[in-house]
């Protein structure tokens, strides 16, 4: 017996009630199809381990999804929902969480209790803000929130000691909080295009990080705790409001690009030789 189910790009407007007589399913996708409602046999579906609902135009999602305990991976972008059902914390066994492209403005704190959490993806939403039980998502790896309106994140960041990824390029965040030196396994920090003034000194405490990206902020400075970050190949500051640069960019022996265009009143470092002498390749 067939335990996949694959409808998506059928042109479906509905799905046809006796779905639910399916329970043998670990896996349905209903990917790229024109549905703006779901029927309630779907939720019988206990057995499911991936349900893919995204480019849809679904406005809103059951609270008997709750019922899914065994689902692994849920995708629900590219829809219309304003609303993430609370009962979200009955997927227990939940993995990756895809709710890009919706109409959010928030998330339920119950959310936040899904341990086994290893990606989540709400990007180009409206989110205004994350709360603080954030900091529960303790397995998470990679976590996508770009294009949203956050403002400030949460000090709880900092318990994502798992965290590799951070994506929160397109926001109005004007500064990070002092925990975020805690992420010990970041890797990849994407901060373009927010409206940072100023970087917190642990930043210099990132000491996995591999990629940093900055451009497009109002930055007149930068810590010189960034020379600690030993690990980093990658660094975009294009786009700010420098006039000088810490000398400890120049001992970084692993960078590889180092990015400075468009900062008008940025004078050239001395230094700036010995990285390119190293095999650095410097834009200014």
């Amino acid at each position: 017996m067939n335990k996949e189910l694959d409808l998506s790009s059928h042109g479906l407007a509905s799905v046809p009630e006796n779905i639910g007589e399916r329970i043998e399913l670990e896996a349905l996708d209903l990917y790229s199809n024109q549905l703006k409602s779901l029927p309630d046999s779907i939720w019988q579906l206990t057995n499911l381990q991936r349900l893919n609902l995204a480019d849809n135009q679904l406005p809103s999602i059951s609270d008997h999804i709750g019922k899914l305990t065994n689902l692994q991976m849920l995708d629900l972008g590219h829809n219309q929902l304003e609303v993430i059902p609370g009962s979200i914390e009955n997927l227990e066994e939940l993995t990756f969480l895809y709710l890009s492209n919706n109409r959010l403005t928030s998330l339920p704190t119950s959310l936040f209790d899904l341990k086994k959490l290893v990606y989540l993806n709400a990007t180009d939403n409206q989110l205004l803000s994350l709360p603080e039980a954030l900091g529960n998502l303790k397995s998470l790896i990679e976590l996508r929130l770009y294009n949203n309106q956050l403002t400030s994140l949460p000090e709880s960041l900092g318990k994502l000691t798992n965290l590799k990824e951070l994506h929160l390029m397109r926001n109005p965040l004007t500064a990070l909080p002092e925990s975020i030196g805690k992420l010990a396994s970041l890797k990849k920090l994407i901060l373009e295009d927010n409206n940072l003034i100023s970087l917190p000194e642990t930043i210099g405490d990132l000491t996995s990080l591999t990629e940093l990206n900055l451009r497009n902020n109002k930055l007149t400075s930068i810590p010189e705790s960034i020379g600690r970050l030993a690990n980093l190949q990658y660094l975009d500051l294009r786009a700010n409001k420098l006039t000088s640069l810490p000398a400890g960019i120049g001992e970084l022996s692993n960078l590889e690009k180092l990015d400075l265009r468009w900062n008008k009143a940025l004078s050239r470092p001395a230094w700036l030789q010995q990285l390119e002498r190293r095999g650095c390749m410097v834009y200014l």
